[in-house]
């Protein structure tokens, strides 16, 4: 509340101050008198203020990624995801340049993960067919803990953006499924697949881990069993279907 003194005709209207209420008013003059008045402060916007960058990403993506699911890419907005976060268009346009950048972040970011579980995995000194039940558990593991993510990045099509746009997170996926195919490949070389070749398993044991994970995420009313019970179960179907004991 700020205060203010001037000198003012005895007709003025405090109404034509805008938001604000009499303090106090002094001299009988027919001219003039002195009015104090008050003035209230606009409301604060409720924008947030400036984060750490990083976050304030974050904050981007994990709204943008409701929306998307909520609404469809078509749906989806630069202002609505700003709205959602709570910062301006400019402000978002700081962080990324339009929304197919931040679908494909969230893209990138997703498989990355991934990637770097597979790669530990991968140089862990225990058995190909152990180092491929730890990749499908993890990597069921990471679908049932972030949902969103997963229904956005692998059950999702991306075909409204184009293919250029696309490359990076392509080739970062293929080095993602190539880690993975690598201990499926040892142990196809060591007779140990009861059927086809390192490569359509590979893409069997993918496919069977994908098949349940993206059915639970998107159809929640059924009554499914729990999620452990079933990678469990799941593991157990595909591994031993697959792959002959020593």
């Amino acid at each position: 509340m700020e205060k203010y003194a001037f000198y003012a005709k005895p007709a003025l209207r405090l109404s034509a101050l805008g938001d604000s209420r009499l303090v106090s008013g002094r001299g009988r003059g027919r001219k003039y008198r002195i009015v104090t008045v008050a003035l209230k402060k606009p409301p604060r916007s409720a924008r947030k203020p400036k984060g750490d960058g990083h976050m304030r990403r974050g904050e981007i993506l994990a709204a943008a990624e409701k929306i998307f699911i909520a609404e469809g890419y078509a749906g989806a907005t630069i202002r609505k995801i700003a709205d959602a976060v709570g910062v301006s268009s400019t402000a978002l346009y700081m962080h990324f340049r339009d929304k197919d950048q931040i679908l494909l972040e969230i893209g990138k970011e997703a498989i990355e993960k991934l990637l770097s579980i597979n790669v530990a995995l991968s140089q862990e000194p225990i058995d190909a067919v152990e180092k491929v039940r730890r990749m499908l558990d993890a990597y069921m593991r990471f679908a049932f803990e972030n949902p969103n993510t997963y229904q956005l990045v692998f059950c999702g099509s991306n075909e409204a953006i184009s293919v250029e746009k696309q490359q990076a997170v392509s080739d970062l996926g293929d080095r993602c499924f190539d880690e993975f195919s690598g201990p499926i490949r040892e142990i196809a070389a060591a007779g140990r697949l009861k059927t086809g070749t390192a490569e359509s398993a590979a893409q069997v044991l993918w496919a069977a881990c994908h098949g349940i994970v993206s059915l639970v995420i998107t159809k929640p009313s059924r009554s499914w069993a729990p999620a452990e019970e079933l990678m469990q179960v799941t593991l157990d179907g595909v591994m031993h279907g697959l792959i002959a004991d020593r």
